[in-house]
């Protein structure tokens, strides 16, 4: 009896072991054989895994999201604060839509393959398609952060770039707007 107990106790421990292990409890298992786990739950959460928004940050461009987290620092005014929040909450939509029709798209990729339904206008059709929705996603990013750019101060953009670091070019006056 004592063993039983000692058993049970010890899967009980390994199982809540494992549960804590898990990094993310809302992350999903791919049900796509094309697309990882990370690819997948970044496209349902409508996160950028694939840095869309680098020829914009690079360049000084702030990213919207990451402007939200700098509010206090950047001394935003309450009419910014709502003009962001505005931006990144249709940011964050047209990112899950897009997520949603990009694992549509690759669902009927897998599927005309798989049951060999496949014929050369059919696959140029949904290989093209596939560009073009990570073309609209990456659109929708930099677009923000041209909104984002135009938003802010010079001041404030001066801040943001500090804050995370992309001041060499900033300090040089590059990058800045005029107003």
């Amino acid at each position: 009896m004592r063993k039983l107990v000692l058993i049970i106790v010890i899967l009980v421990f390994c199982y809540a072991a494992d549960a804590q292990s898990t990094a993310d409890s809302t992350a999903k298992h791919s049900p796509l054989k094309t697309l990882s786990n990370q690819q997948y739950n970044a496209l349902v959460k409508g996160e950028d895994i694939y840095g869309m928004s680098l020829a914009a940050e690079l360049n000084h461009y702030p990213n919207p999201e990451k402007v939200m987290k700098y509010k206090k620092q950047l001394d935003l005014s309450p009419i910014q604060v709502s003009q962001f929040n505005a931006i990144n909450k249709e940011l964050h939509r047209k990112k899950l839509e897009m997520g949603q029709i990009i694992i549509h798209n690759e669902r009927t990729l897998d599927s005309i393959f798989k049951y060999h339904r496949l014929d050369n206008g059919s696959l140029i059709f949904f290989a093209n398609r596939y560009g073009l929705y990570q073309g609209e996603m990456r659109n929708v990013i930099l677009q923000s952060c041209l909104k984002a750019w135009e938003l802010l101060t010079p001041e404030q953009i001066r801040k943001y770039g500090a804050l995370e670091r992309l001041t060499p070019a900033l300090s040089k006056g590059e990058g800045v707007k005029e107003k």
